[in-house]
């Protein structure tokens, strides 16, 4: 024989169910406000990117890298919250003989390193890695940044007026693609204190120059 409920135990059960379908309502109010909101910034995104000028792509030149775990190691990019400016620091040399030095470490295993991009003092752009993938560029930021090397003839890490003017059209349309702004452009410096780009951590108005040529 079922056993009768005495009252405070019928009043005990009423207010544990009233907090569970107090909890309900709160659990499906939540869900519908995270949604309403992830909805209106996904959308306020869209809108604001359509209301961007477009950005025409410049001329780059594939020359993926080999999948090595040294340099390529193809694991997926998470996402893109900045673009990282670096310099090759060793002045004189060309994008394509930084790509095959980052080619060559499949053999060579002496460190790990690669960008997405390098930019010869000609101005010429050499792509290294898809953009869906990551490179060796910066640690800790690997997952979600895209990588710019720039190449050099100064001593100084000046780039040269050509390397420049590559550099803000490759960054200007990297910005459109992902919709950041200028002020998401870093540099190697401003994520771990390494003095990369040499020029622009040396001469902060150079740098400021550079964001305010992209605005």
């Amino acid at each position: 024989m079922r056993r009768r409920m005495s009252r405070r135990e019928w009043e005990h059960r009423k207010k544990r169910q009233r907090r569970r379908a107090i909890f309900a309502r709160g659990f499906a109010l939540l869900v519908v406000l995270l949604f309403g909101v992830g909805l209106g910034f996904g959308i306020h995104k869209i809108i604001r990117k359509a209301a961007r000028e477009p950005v025409d792509p410049p001329e780059i030149m594939e020359m993926l890298l080999t999948e090595n775990p040294y340099s390529r190691p193809g694991e997926a990019l998470e996402k893109v919250k900045n673009i990282f400016v670096h310099y090759t620091a060793n002045p004189g040399t060309s994008a394509e003989e930084n790509r095959n030095y980052f080619e060559n470490l499949k053999d060579t295993q002496e460190t790990s390193a690669s960008s997405h991009f390098i930019i010869g003092y000609d101005g010429e752009i050499i792509q290294c890695i898809p953009r869906e993938e990551i490179a060796y560029a910066v640690k800790g930021r690997n997952y979600d940044s895209i990588s710019i090397e720039c190449c050099h003839l100064a001593e100084d890490g000046s780039f040269t007026g050509a390397t420049y003017q590559s550099l803000l059209h490759l960054v200007d349309w990297l910005l459109y693609e992902y919709d950041l702004q200028p002020e998401d452009v870093l540099r190697h410096y401003d994520a771990g204190g390494k003095p990369c780009p040499l020029y622009y951590v040396e001469h902060e108005d150079a740098w400021e120059r550079l964001l305010e040529d992209l605005k």
